[in-house]
């Protein structure tokens, strides 16, 4: 059975949490920041957990990680 090849895009989005779920960066951080309010440029900061319906896919993608 040959090896299966990660999708490159994958590999610095995401990362798997020790539970096994997946953490995304969020959209809409990287420019323009002036434009938007407070309150969502605080809440873009950081990492959030994926959602469970996406999970099966992205780790298709990801088959050694």
């Amino acid at each position: 059975m040959p090896k299966l090849k990660t999708k490159s895009s994958t590999k610095g989005r995401f990362t798997i949490t020790g539970s096994g779920k997946l953490r995304r960066g969020h959209a809409k951080h990287r420019h323009n920041l002036s434009k938007q309010a407070k309150k969502v440029r605080r809440s873009h900061l950081g990492l959030s957990v994926m959602d469970s319906s996406n999970t099966p896919a992205v780790k298709r993608w990801m088959p050694y990680i």
